[in-house]
């Protein structure tokens, strides 16, 4: 009998540069590894043949066929472009779906889900492609979900480490000169990443005076952001953190609710704050000093986060 096999994949958060990666500026992102996608091989059924994903919390049951010429679904895209990337027959098992990572939220949702399929299905036929080829395929499955991604949120999440990241160069990571604790805040708004780009999108193509230079200053605070990061100098990534989020805002990316989670830190003591990911709802970060962090958690839950998960980078 088949050995049950599972794969899991990260959830991500981006620290700097969110939509002005999509136009070549650099971004910085790091998994969030306490947050996991995972995906589970198992035998199927007395009498069912074939591959199978079961993703019981989007309510989906799918037979996986790999000769369809359209797939729109991104969870049989995945398994479609692993297959052929093998050039392997469909295994006949289950694949179980399960995540902790919420859905719209910013967190790499998608992309870790994706991740943990390839994975298991790699397992299940006994193989292992590399890295970047698991990066490569994860990526076609994201322009499902976000129409013209940057491609950050699968590169952080197949590599599982800090990524200062630039669309279509080499894969670069950042060291930390200093731990970073940061309070990621839920406003509990699911948002269309695809949505908010392509908004984005629009405003660079009818607006390219006033939003390039926007999306350009972006991605000179990535570049000071990574050197404060490397040499652990705290309060300045904090403030340059505060900074990106007032140029997200005139990128028109965030939402009442956002402002008001980031604000809240701030008055409660965070270092600095932005919104993080596609914005207009999902998730915003805030960086604290250890010792106030739990004085900033609940002011966030007072102002209406549904939830405040802490993570610390080291």
């Amino acid at each position: 009998m088949l050995m049950t096999i599972e794969a899991s994949a990260p959830a991500k958060i981006i620290l700097f540069g969110e939509h002005a990666a999509v136009y070549g500026q650099p971004a910085l992102a790091v998994p969030v590894s306490t947050l996991r996608a995972y995906a589970e091989v198992c035998p199927n059924p007395d009498g069912l043949r074939g591959l199978h994903i079961d993703a019981p919390d989007l309510g989906q049951h799918l037979p996986v066929d790999i000769h369809a010429e359209t797939v729109d679904n991104a969870l049989a895209l995945t398994a479609k472009l692993v297959l052929q990337a093998l050039s392997a027959p469909p295994p006949d098992v289950t694949i179980v779906l399960r995540s902790q990572i919420p859905i719209a939220s910013g967190l790499g949702s998608g992309s870790a889900v994706s991740t943990a399929l390839a994975r298991a299905l790699c397992l299940a036929v006994g193989r292992s492609p590399d890295l970047a080829t698991l990066n490569h395929l994860v990526y076609e499955v994201e322009k499902i979900h976000h129409g013209t991604p940057s491609g950050i949120d699968n590169t952080v999440i197949v590599y599982e480490q800090p990524v200062y990241f630039v669309r279509n160069q080499p894969l670069e990571t950042f060291t930390l000169g200093a731990p970073l604790t940061l309070l990621i805040g839920d406003t509990g708004i699911g948002a269309s990443t695809k949505i908010a780009v392509g908004d984005v999108r629009r405003l660079v193509e009818t607006d390219a005076a006033a939003t390039l230079p926007i999306i350009q200053a972006i991605g000179e605070i990535s570049q000071m952001a990574r050197a404060a990061i490397e040499r652990g100098d705290i309060q300045a990534v904090g403030q340059l953190m505060t900074e990106n989020h007032a140029l997200l805002c005139r990128l028109t990316v965030s939402s009442v609710e956002l402002d008001h989670l980031v604000v809240t830190a701030r008055q409660a003591g965070a270092v600095g704050a932005k919104l993080s990911g596609g914005g207009r709802g999902g998730n915003m970060i805030a960086l604290v000093h250890a010792e106030n962090a739990d004085d900033v958690v609940s002011a966030l839950r007072q102002a209406g986060a549904v939830r405040v998960v802490k993570t610390v980078l080291v």
